[in-house]
């Protein structure tokens, strides 16, 4: 499982250094592709395989599920982490994401992401005012 925030940098060769503590979850690769919000999903490679199955199964005849999976798989990348745990980001996900040398890495769950730090500052901020202001039930049992 994916957990917390760090802020590494984007070298010249548009390479990040996962953080140390996400590297055992990605040694058999990582697949990096476009995620919602402008961000980059990184997700271990077994992980975005059993999810591609998934999408997969979804049927032709709906058009937001040609869309969705169209978007997510075009943009995919499989990367393996050299020794120092770099990986290149590609350049058209960089662009995608906004992605400049200061980056924030966080965890979510079954995924990291990988987000310009200005757009995640903005994004919590908001983010945060939501979540401390919520009523209603979100996730059924829990919260």
């Amino acid at each position: 499982m994916f957990l917390g925030t760090y802020e590494p940098k984007l070298d010249d060769k548009g390479r990040v250094i996962l953080p140390a503590r996400f590297r055992d979850d990605m040694e058999g690769g990582i697949v990096l592709t476009r995620g919602q919000e402008h961000c980059i999903y990184a997700f271990p490679a077994h992980e975005f395989e059993s999810m591609a199955q998934e999408l997969m199964r979804a049927p032709l005849s709906s058009k937001q599920a040609r869309d969705w999976v169209r978007v997510m798989l075009s943009g995919a990348y499989k990367e393996i982490p050299d020794k120092q745990g770099r990986v290149v980001v590609p350049a058209d996900l960089r662009a995608y994401a906004g992605l400049d040398r200061e980056l924030t890495v966080i965890g979510a769950g079954a995924r990291a992401e990988i987000w310009d730090t200005t757009a995640w500052r903005e994004y919590l901020t908001v983010q945060e005012d939501v979540f401390a202001n919520t009523a209603d039930e979100i996730i059924p049992g829990m919260f």
